[in-house]
């Protein structure tokens, strides 16, 4: 498939980047997960001497999580820690001169009476020394900023303040909602509040909004002549009933200037862009001409679209795909320092590879390819890149390439090598014994080919079987993939054979693959994995005996359908999904994904019921746990709650078990270590 969708290929050399293990290596522990530090958001310096980036860590005895700034020389050489333990930071950005090194943070200054105390503000460091100093104040807090093109104004994404309160008065209110999109997993209940750009002239210390109204407005990007700023917004009539988000500019006040109007809005903001899509990720061209994003071309599609990546004039006018003959999501748009090519990130077959096109259009190259997970790229002036590359082996860290032209005809390797920068995890990847990961290709009941990636116990004897886990990834557009798996590593360092899968529904195998499953779910995609089951098995790696089946999210609520299909798993764990459809209706925060695709409720009940697994309850025989956050607006624990109330009354093996205070996503280090002992627990259970 590789070969048909790309002309010619560039994939960088790369050389082993997985950490030797000792000879004394040990199996993977749930405890070393506390252990693993995680690298994000590469930025590389104006004089391209130094790499940004964030690195997160976990304490489990302190139950915390913290993420620090730190900086690598891009030529090479020992990390340097930026800011100090005890606060996290997000979002590292550099001055356009590069005097200062800026990021997000909560942060204090020691005086509680200094408005934003206590909420998000940008902060920076000079770089001749010193402490870091507090750019913003803003009450309500920043939820993300970018520096202006001369370094003097910033631009900040801030929420609308709360309505004043009485005095004395400290009691919150009750959520008055009038609207419908009215809750937000990780925030709860949503009101009227909305966020707007604001810019803030560093000089005076004054700040002028620039959008308004009744709109969510985010993503802003300034143009290199500092004239304008784009950003995104959905400003239809009714935002919250469709996925249309556009491009939009509106012109930037000059530093030292005053707001032209009492409301503080300078001009009406002028829309770019006009599919029906969701465009995103606005990048301005170097010459400020045109702009490149990300866009979904099939807007009847939903969630289901592919993600492409596009240009349009910066006065607005037809865009053009240059990345849609691919038949794969494209996303995160970079031009190079000449403006001539657009880099952006490629999903296919489990990979997610850097890919270049010319802006022109014309033929997509593979800069880093290969079985990995490219997760973030950075541009140097000079042309080099870095990226963050996530392998088996290697739970992610930053590589350069210096020569990113490098072409070979023959779609081999080129002659351009990545070079490493960091190695964050090497000290305790050199103590573990990793489990053996190879993606493998089975052929489902309709003759469908669905690919697998399989992890073997390490050190497994030759021909020996084992208890073998079936785990299911959520979205369900998504894809496991070329990355480091810490589930998968702990399930086969435990004993099990792991078969994870990719069935229709995934994405990284076409439009068409995704929408296998469009208003069908569990039919097709549970066809799907038991075929990767069956050969596992024929391969003589999987015990039919003694199989388990789980997963997460849409991974949860494909375990559902499965145990409602087969008897022949011995036990399962359904993470943070759902069962009944028609009552997840207006108490999650999917109603335009559910009426896009099934249609309303009461106008299509058959369908709605014809896809709910709790109506086919009475067909389990497999013991379950059913698991999730008690305040999961997502994939509310409602659904888990739904499924475990009917096994139990139909007197089936099975278990409920509610993080408290956790959202979608299981985040408090003490429920984690939780959660997966009780993983290993339950499946040890039943199949060992």
């Amino acid at each position: 498939m590789s070969a048909l969708i790309f002309v010619g290929v560039l994939a960088a050399a790369v050389p082993q980047a997985a950490d030797t293990a000792s000879p004394i290596a040990r199996p993977i522990t749930v405890q070393d997960y506390f252990a693993l530090r995680d690298i994000a958001d590469p930025r590389i310096s104006p004089d391209g001497e130094w790499v940004a980036y964030t690195l997160t860590t976990q304490d489990l005895a302190n139950d915390t999580r913290e993420t620090r700034l730190w900086r690598v020389p891009l030529r090479g050489g020992e990390s340097v820690a930026m800011t100090a333990p005890g606060h996290s930071v997000s979002e590292p950005r550099w001055s356009p001169g590069g005097r200062y090194l800026s990021f997000l943070s909560e942060l204090t200054t020691g005086d509680e009476k200094v408005q934003g105390y206590g909420t998000s503000q940008v902060w920076a460091l000079d770089r001749r020394g010193g402490e870091a100093h507090r750019l913003t104040a803003v009450g309500q807090g920043v939820e993300a900023y970018e520096w202006g093109p001369e370094g003097r104004r910033l631009v900040l994404v801030v929420q609308d303040p709360k309505a004043e309160t009485k005095k004395g008065e400290e009691k919150a209110g009750p959520w008055v909602v009038d609207r419908l999109q009215f809750k937000e997993d990780g925030v709860g209940y949503l009101d009227r509040r909305r966020t707007h750009l604001h810019v803030l002239d560093l000089e005076t210390d004054k700040t002028v909004q620039v959008t308004s109204g009744d709109y969510d407005d985010s993503e802003p990007a300034w143009s290199p002549d500092g004239r304008w700023i784009a950003f995104v917004s959905n400003r239809t009539d009714e935002p919250d009933s469709n996925y249309n988000t556009d491009l939009w500019k509106v012109s930037a006040p000059a530093a030292g200037s005053k707001p032209h109007d009492p409301t503080g809005v300078v001009t009406a903001p002028v829309r770019i862009t006009a599919g029906l899509g969701a465009d995103s990720r606005p990048v301005w061209h170097p010459d400020a001409t045109y702009l490149a994003y990300s866009t979904t071309s099939r807007p009847e599609l939903g969630d289901y679209a592919q993600t492409h990546v596009a240009v349009v004039d910066a006065g607005g006018g037809t865009a053009r795909l240059l990345s849609e003959g691919l038949d794969r999501n494209a996303w995160n748009p970079r031009f190079s320092p000449d403006g001539s090519r657009l880099y952006f990130e490629l999903e296919d077959h489990g990979a997610v590879h850097l890919a270049a096109v010319p802006c022109a259009g014309g033929r997509v190259e593979r800069i880093v390819g290969g079985h990995r997970l490219v997760k973030a790229t950075a541009v140097a002036p000079n042309g080099t890149l870095v990226v963050l590359v996530d392998e088996p082996h290697l739970p992610g860290d930053l590589f350069a390439l210096d020569a990113p032209t490098t072409t070979d005809p023959a779609g081999g390797p080129g002659g351009a090598q990545l070079r490493r920068l960091t190695r964050v995890n090497a000290a305790l990847l050199a103590q573990l014994d990793l489990a053996p990961v190879e993606k493998v290709r089975a052929t489902s009941t309709d003759g469908t080919e669905v690919e697998w990636f399989l992890y073997l116990p390490p050190n497994r004897p030759p021909g020996e079987r084992h208890p073998t886990l079936l785990w299911l990834h959520g979205g369900p557009m998504d894809q496991h993939g070329y990355g480091f798996d810490f589930r998968g590593q702990l399930f086969a360092a435990h004993g099990y054979v792991v078969v994870m899968p990719n069935p229709r529904g995934s994405t990284g195998y076409g439009q068409d693959f995704t929408l296998g499953i469009w208003r069908d779910w569990g039919h097709l995609d549970t066809m799907d994995v038991l075929a990767t089951v069956d050969h596992a098995v024929e391969l003589g790696y999987a015990d039919p005996d003694r199989l388990g089946v789980g997963g997460w999210s849409y991974g949860g609520i494909l375990t559902n359908y499965v145990i409602t299909s087969t008897d022949r798993f011995k036990a399962a764990i359904s993470g943070a999904a759902g069962g009944l459809w028609v009552a997840h209706y207006g108490h999650d925060i999917y109603q335009r994904w559910y009426e896009t695709e099934l249609g309303l409720p009461w106008e299509n009940r058959d369908l709605w019921e014809r896809l709910s697994p709790w109506n086919k309850v009475q067909r389990i025989t497999t013991p379950t746990m059913w698991i999730g956050g008690e305040k999961d607006w997502n994939m509310p624990i409602l659904g888990s709650e739904h499924m475990y109330i009917a096994a139990r009354r139909l007197g089936r093996e099975a278990l409920l078990v509610v993080y408290p205070g956790e959202d979608h996503s299981i985040d408090e280090p003490t429920h984690v270590e939780d959660l997966y002992e009780r993983y290993l627990a339950w499946f040890d259970r039943y199949l060992k």
